[in-house]
């Protein structure tokens, strides 16, 4: 389950942008820091991208800028939404998810909160989007906000992959830092791989 990858020349040959463009954008945060990969090569160290998801930022950063400033980019692409907090029926009205996902991931927690903070509406956004795609389970549901809330209760400096593999029909969910190295055996089906950052971004556009 390696993450195909994509070399710094191939990306600004297949792009067109610049490589003062690419490193401009990094440091504005558009593209997060551990998507450049360094690795050794035959000519020694070259730098690699996660290549689906670099495409598709740079695209989304190419038809955006017409309109916004990279400051103003780099906000919408951060996973830091401050002290955001919705109510259960404020989730429900903006269609991010249904009072079923929203009930069973309270019943999973020991205290039922009146708001929820940005991770918790993550949480159950992606839960609903699993459900609805028939990706999971209910009781695979279950297991995700689990794993989901134990990671976002301890800190980190940046967000990583959720993985969900089944084997046997037993289902297994951990979350990674990055899927760029990652190998399963044969016998183990990929259910889900999910990167929070693009959650996020997509999950932004809907909050703002």
């Amino acid at each position: 389950m390696s993450e195909e990858l994509l070399s710094k020349k191939e990306l600004l040959e297949v792009t067109g942008i610049s490589y003062g463009q690419l490193y401009r954008w990094k440091r504005k945060d558009l593209i997060p820091e551990e998507w450049f990969i360094r690795k050794s090569t035959f000519t020694g160290q070259e730098t690699f991208f996660p290549k689906e998801r670099i495409l598709e930022r740079i695209d989304r950063i190419q038809k955006m800028k017409e309109n916004l400033s990279l400051d103003e980019m780099a906000e919408m692409f951060s996973p830091n939404v401050g002290d955001l907090n919705l109510s259960k029926m404020e989730l429900v009205k903006r269609g991010l998810a249904s009072e079923t996902t929203i009930n069973l991931y309270l019943d999973q927690l020991k205290d039922s909160p009146e708001k929820f903070h940005f991770e918790g509406i993550l949480t159950v956004y992606l839960v609903e989007k699993l459900l609805q795609t028939g990706d999971i389970s209910l009781e695979e549901a279950k297991m995700v906000i689990q794993v989901s809330n134990d990671y976002f209760s301890k800190e980190k400096q940046s967000y990583g992959e959720m993985v969900i593999v089944r084997k046997l029909g037993v289902s297994t969910c951990f979350i990674v830092q990055s899927t760029t190295d990652f190998v399963m055996d044969q016998g183990t089906k990929l259910i889900v791989k999910i990167a929070f950052t693009n959650e996020m971004e997509e999950l932004r556009t809907k909050l703002i």
